[in-house]
């Protein structure tokens, strides 16, 4: 005679396969999502003036907090390594961990988090406030395409933005530590300057500006997602404002992880 199998084991098995379909069906509906922003944003009509509005919010006005973010790292890097090498009789490799560190890793990194936490939540928000009081039917009934005039430039603006904003985070968490250096560690600064010069190569930089262009991607993609297919009114709208920062950071770290293991591995 056949034993029954026991239920809480077909229950736990179903559970686990309602999560991997679920998780499969949201990864082909933002495939599908981007695929059709990337479509309508390389054909016309194009908006200028709603790209220039973007890059200007999405840039320019998060300069003051990345740049912040920036020189408290670079400076707190510096203190980090120098305080770590004297144990080893290393202290002078604080210029060239601060600039390896900043430029291919923490600049990167940090700049994509500060302002996804900045841009992607206001893009949840904005858009969704848009779903729930039904401003995008309205446009619609306009025959305005909602993926050209509001999407498309938020996430061509998020990918030019972000590298020239990554490279003026180096440079600012590079100068944080080479003050910290020279005023507090006692370094020479023409020394200083000529390690950090000496180890700062092309590679390192055009691996920044590549890591910072697929972070914007990610931030532009996940905020406009989020608040386009946000439901359920203003819970609704907070939800997907957390749902959009919550994954723009675990798809930026996570992207990292891969870009650096096929670059550096």
């Amino acid at each position: 005679m056949i034993k029954a199998i026991p239920a809480f084991p077909l229950l736990a098995f179903a559970a686990i396969g309602r999560l991997v379909v679920g998780l499969l069906a949201m990864v082909g509906r933002v495939t599908k999502f981007a695929l059709t922003t990337i479509v309508r944003a390389v054909t016309p009509p194009y908006y200028p003036a709603r790209l220039f509005a973007q890059i200007m919010e999405i840039g320019w006005f998060s300069l003051p907090v990345v740049g912040l973010t920036a020189i408290f790292t670079g400076s707190a890097l510096a203190q980090q390594i120098y305080t770590g090498g004297s144990r080893f009789n290393a202290s002078s490799t604080v210029p060239a961990i601060v600039v390896f560190g900043m430029v291919r890793e923490l600049g990167p990194v940090l700049v994509g988090l500060m302002v996804a936490g900045r841009v992607a939540s206001a893009m949840a928000a904005e858009l969704g406030t848009m779903r729930v009081t039904e401003q995008l039917d309205a446009l619609a009934t306009l025959r305005t395409d909602s993926y050209r005039y509001l999407i498309a430039p938020r996430l061509v603006a998020a990918v030019l933005a972000l590298p020239v904003m990554v490279l003026i985070a180096n440079s600012i968490g590079i100068m944080g530590g080479y003050l910290l250096s020279i005023y507090k560690l006692g370094f020479n600064p023409a020394s200083y300057l000529a390690t950090t010069r000496q180890f700062l190569e092309w590679d390192d930089i055009r691996m920044a500006v590549v890591k910072a262009a697929v972070f914007g991607f990610i931030i532009a993609l996940m905020g406009c997602y989020n608040g386009l297919h946000t439901r359920g009114g203003a819970a609704g709208v907070g939800k997907a404002t957390t749902d959009a920062v919550v994954s723009s950071f675990v798809l930026i770290l996570f992207s990292d992880l891969v870009i650096t293991i096929v670059a550096f591995g």
